[in-house]
């Protein structure tokens, strides 16, 4: 460029840098839709004030050919800011650069699908863990003497094990499972939700989910060891200690 058109090219840039922070643009995006602007001066070797529809389509043309479509998208957005916030002028060029589509995955998977997705290994894992909690409470035998003593089942040789940890030691594990901020667990979120039962049903009906009736275990009666009747219980009592 001569020196009066980089002499009017800095002056743009840099009221382009400055709308870039008074929009309240993060930093990233300011050196990206700054960038934007140095290749469109560097491919036309002038100010990218005066480029013609013609020129763009074009300059975007082989923008598509020698970059991914992310950064197509990106300089088109830095253009149009720099069109609109520093030239003040219409954006006109809408349709000049339209990013193919994404197939995007469906909001409800078939059971085949679900399968090829992520493996039946890691269904099998995910349905018991999202299940239960980290550890039922029947689980923890005892806590003594600062040590916590609880029972589980090995991965390995499928056996129930029992192990004792300082108290300490026992909540450090428990605290593995706690989820890092921003996330949440996944059996309280979408159609596993509490409130989405209405939702859960029919990804059931869809899946073809067959939800066998659950029948109660009918409990022992309490004979009176005097007249032998059914008694009906009011209460319990535990044994001290």
């Amino acid at each position: 460029m001569d020196p009066k058109e980089t002499k009017r090219f800095d002056k743009l840039y840099q009221r382009h840098l400055q709308m870039l922070k008074l929009q309240g643009k993060s930093a990233k995006t300011r050196d990206a839709y700054a960038r934007a602007i140095r290749r469109l001066r560097d491919h036309f070797d002038c100010c990218p004030d005066k480029l013609t529809p013609k020129q763009l389509e074009s300059y975007f043309a082989q923008l598509v050919e020698t970059h991914s479509w992310s950064t197509v998208k990106v300089d088109c957005w830095g253009f149009k800011f720099f069109w609109q916030f520093v030239l003040e002028k219409d954006w006109q060029w809408v349709n000049i650069v339209k990013p193919p589509k994404v197939k995007s995955l469906p909001d409800i998977l078939t059971p085949a699908e679900i399968e090829q997705l992520i493996g039946i290994t890691a269904i099998k894992y995910l349905s018991k863990y999202l299940y239960k909690g980290v550890i039922g409470e029947k689980n923890i035998i005892s806590d003594k003497n600062d040590k916590v003593t609880f029972r589980y089942v090995d991965s390995e040789t499928k056996t129930l094990k029992y192990r004792t940890l300082p108290g300490e030691d026992f909540i450090y594990l428990i605290l593995q499972h706690v989820l890092p901020k921003g996330f949440r667990r996944a059996r309280d979120y979408g159609f596993l939700h509490a409130n989405a039962k209405k939702l859960l049903s029919l990804v059931q009906l869809v899946l073809h989910v067959v939800i066998l009736e659950v029948s109660l275990r009918t409990r022992p009666a309490f004979i009176c060891p005097r007249c032998k009747s059914p008694m009906v219980p009011i209460g319990f009592r535990l044994k001290p200690g």
